[in-house]
């Protein structure tokens, strides 16, 4: 799965993408509400360089394109015509829009594959997440553990 949006393109990971990957998922307190994180160079490479495939869930890269530097990822999961997300950004490139630029996209794209639903879960701390998800259309469903889950009904539009 590949697209572009007017600043950024997101696309599977390459072994250039590793060590801004680690910078800022190996930050611990910016990662405070995200999972995949801490892990060695060599974790990150088996995980994030293997083939993606929707049906296993995999991350994709969010690729700056004046810089052509990441600023961030995205997580993709799909369970018949539902579909799991997730996404993260350095802290470098918060609060610019950039994850509402991409979601925006990946849910359009995502239709396009037949979707019917699009589900986000974000920690029940992370309020900026849950405001987004909440600007993009998403509705609160119910609480699982210390996850607010979202849900995007994109099957009549």
């Amino acid at each position: 799965m590949e697209f572009l949006t007017e600043r950024c393109q997101v696309r599977p990971f390459q072994l250039r993408d590793i060590e801004a990957f680690m910078t800022y998922r190996n930050d611990l307190d910016w990662m405070r509400y995200q999972g995949f994180k801490g892990l060695s160079y060599e974790s990150y490479i088996s995980t994030l360089l293997d083939e993606f495939d929707l049906t296993n869930g995999g991350q994709l890269a969010i690729i700056h394109r004046a810089s052509d530097k990441l600023i961030g990822d995205l997580y993709v999961l799909q369970v018949g015509t539902s579909y799991w997300i997730g996404f993260a950004i350095s802290p470098t490139y918060s609060r610019q829009g950039y994850v509402r630029e991409v979601v925006s996209e990946l849910i359009r794209s995502l239709k396009k594959l037949g979707a019917n639903e699009i589900l986000a879960g974000a920690h029940r701390d992370n309020m900026a997440s849950q405001q987004l998800l909440k600007k993009l259309g998403f509705q609160f469903v119910e609480m699982e553990h210390d996850d607010s889950i979202y849900r995007l009904d994109v099957s009549a539009d």
